[in-house]
């Protein structure tokens, strides 16, 4: 996925003549460090999420991303100072409540929720950091990755148990349009950020793990039992309130916005 995503990123760069922004990201030594935490974490999402898929937890993968908008939340709180309202907090307090039903019919906490939901708000959270364009700033973090996934793949080889040119040529095709799978949304996401207001961004966040739930239960036949629809219920619910209060203040920031604008005689 790294590999394959890095060339990607790569060929789009020389189509666009990008190459420029690279060396500037990667001058800056502040922009380059940041960019290099982010390539960890994405790397540690990447790698959780495949884990999750192969191991059969496509539902507790659906619960990271549902949870995510509210932890980026929190992060706000917590590194930028930024005050919540009380419908949000009402959002952030019922999201707390689902991991501790949740962690009650698991018999553990849900790991792999909160690691996704951690990892990629920590990664949101680093980007934010930076004034990088889409295209550059990942194949910087991609680069960052490079030469350690070689490593894992040469291993693999060497190993006899890497499935690249091992499992037919459909295979190797699935494996190398990853790099586009991968690369793709995360520009397509970077575009749309700029260009629609962030209250639909948030409501569009949701169609993903909305997929994801329905690929694990209905593609997967992975278990719902009655304890666990109740925790993704009170997340829903607290997804629902926090949504209804973003859309309340984009509205509002609106009219008074319109009101600000003096009439034109």
């Amino acid at each position: 996925r790294i590999v394959w995503s890095l060339l990607f990123v790569g060929l789009l760069l020389t189509v666009r003549r990008g190459w420029s922004q690279v060396r500037a990201a990667v001058a800056d030594r502040r922009t380059g460090l940041v960019l290099a935490a982010a390539s960890v974490l994405i790397v540690v999402n990447w790698t959780v999420y495949v884990f999750a898929v192969n191991a059969g937890h496509v539902v507790e993968s659906s619960l990271g991303y549902f949870i995510q908008p509210l932890f980026s939340v929190l992060l706000g709180v917590v590194v930028f100072g930024e005050r919540l309202r009380r419908l949000q907090w009402v959002a952030v307090g019922l999201a707390a409540v689902a991991v501790v039903v949740l962690t009650v019919d698991y018999g553990h906490p849900p790991w792999i929720a909160l690691a996704l939901a951690g990892s990629f708000g920590l990664y949101g959270l680093m980007k934010k950091l930076v004034r990088v364009e889409a295209v550059p700033g990942l194949f910087v973090e991609t680069a960052v990755a490079f030469l350690p996934a070689l490593v894992v793949i040469a291993v693999l080889q060497a190993q006899g148990s890497a499935a690249f040119a091992h499992e037919g040529t459909g295979n190797a095709l699935l494996m190398a349009f990853a790099g586009v799978a991968t690369a793709v949304p995360l520009l397509l996401f970077a575009a749309a950020a700029r260009r629609i207001p962030l209250s639909t961004v948030g409501l569009l966040q949701y169609v993903n793990p909305l997929i994801q739930l329905a690929v694990g239960v209905f593609v997967f036949d992975e278990p719902m039992p009655p304890a666990r629809l109740a925790g993704f219920a009170i997340v829903w619910l607290a997804l629902a309130v926090f949504t209804a209060d973003t859309l309340r203040q984009a509205r509002s920031t609106r009219r008074t916005a319109a009101q600000a604008v003096p009439a034109t005689v």
